[in-house]
């Protein structure tokens, strides 16, 4: 299992949380995802060889937040 901090622009309540969280958790190979929206990152806890960041970045993307 690998753990990657990811940062994210565009997240300002609970609801940005859950998307972005929901959208990480649902793809296979990722165990945890825990949004910091103070910080504006996440932190996700995954098996590199089921899942890629690119895939990552992805679901974030498609609940319409920035990844940098």
């Amino acid at each position: 299992m690998k753990t990657e901090t990811i940062t994210v622009e565009g997240m300002s309540c609970d609801h940005c949380k859950q998307a972005v969280e929901s959208a990480l958790t649902n793809l296979d190979g990722v165990s945890t995802a825990t949004v910091n929206l103070s910080e504006g990152n996440v932190d996700v806890n995954y098996d590199d060889d089921k899942v890629a960041f690119a895939h990552m970045k992805d679901a974030i993307e498609d609940q319409g937040y920035d990844v940098k």
